[in-house]
């Protein structure tokens, strides 16, 4: 998010000094997909490589911010000027009552994380295991209980970032490092398994030296065990809905258990746009609190501080917001 510096001829909607958030899908707007809801598709923003397909190396969806050039190569958010197409499109304006922080995470990790609940279409009651308890599974834990969730359980091997997770959120927690996680679900529901499994984790999960080796012999990259996880922990006629990112093939792929166990099955990228309104207003009536999980704020110029962190998981770092 940033303030508007220059607008383009055609961009109607914004104007220099108007302060926005902008999703990190890029959408044109008008195109097939874009008018039926699947911005992350739209057939116009990744002019390279955009198929039908969505092969491992091409043929991918819509362009995103900040991702591979095999999504159009956007530059991302991380910088002090970004050029954003198809202005008139997505951004939204931030009004002057809220700060920066109160709506940042509209763009890209709430409307994930509200993506995966959305998908599995809670009627009320049900219980939702979520796997991941970093930016997005955190924010999935906010969605679920707005949602009418009965109970809501986080799974991370990081005490610290499960610690965030009931200081913020008031959920259950279970450390795989601690508990059978799948018979600890199941103890919690019964014997059936949750309702509803998420991944948040997706294909860069903590892993073992015999993962590692497993996935070099299959050519694979990174591994799928959160995945198989999610399957054995959800009930029968269950939803597994997937917002942790993959991006190759896998081996031994459990097609057995989802269709005996007759799983949904709902991922991808999130379609912000689908949402984006709805959860500004969730944020400005006080009905969910966004910024609660910062726990660094940095300058941008010491961004390359702030991954070090993250990544090796250093001063409890679960969300870094960067200031130009």
């Amino acid at each position: 998010m940033g303030i508007v510096e220059e607008v383009g001829p055609s961009v109607k909607n914004l104007k220099k000094g108007d302060r926005v958030v902008v999703p990190f899908p890029i959408a044109c707007g008008q195109c097939f997909f874009c008018n039926h809801g699947a911005s992350p598709h739209c057939e116009n923003s990744n002019y390279e490589n955009y198929g039908p397909s969505g092969n491992v190396a091409d043929e991918k969806g819509a362009g995103l911010f900040g991702y591979t050039d095999l999504y159009g190569g956007y530059s991302g958010g991380q910088a002090e000027y970004v050029r954003v197409p198809y202005a008139d499109i997505s951004p939204r304006i931030v009004p002057d009552e809220m700060t920066d922080e109160q709506v940042l995470f509209l763009s890209d990790i709430f409307p994930t994380g509200w993506s995966a609940i959305d998908w599995a279409q809670l009627k009320g009651g049900e219980v939702v295991a979520i796997f991941g308890s970093g930016p997005v599974g955190l924010m999935a834990q906010k969605a679920a209980w707005i949602n009418g969730a009965s109970r809501v359980i986080a799974i991370d091997p990081l005490n610290y970032r499960l610690e965030k997770a009931k200081k913020v959120n008031k959920v259950d927690t279970l450390n795989p490092h601690e508990v059978d996680v799948v018979q600890a679900i199941r103890d919690m529901t019964g014997g059936r398994g949750a309702d509803v499994c998420v991944d948040a984790v997706g294909f860069e999960p903590e892993r073992n030296i015999l993962d590692k080796i497993k996935a070099t012999i299959n050519f694979e990259k990174g591994s799928m065990k959160v995945l198989d996880m999610a399957f054995e922990a959800v009930r029968r006629s269950g939803t597994v809905s997937i917002v942790g990112v993959y991006g190759s093939p896998y081996d031994n792929f459990p097609m057995f258990r989802i269709f005996d166990k007759g799983l949904t099955i709902k991922q991808g990228q999130a379609p912000v746009l689908n949402y984006v309104d709805k959860l500004f207003d969730l944020v400005k009536q006080d009905k969910v609190v966004l910024d609660d999980i910062i726990t660094h704020t940095l300058p941008l110029s010491e961004v390359a501080n702030g991954y070090k962190i993250f990544d090796n998981k250093e001063d409890d770092c679960v969300k870094v917001v960067l200031k130009p």
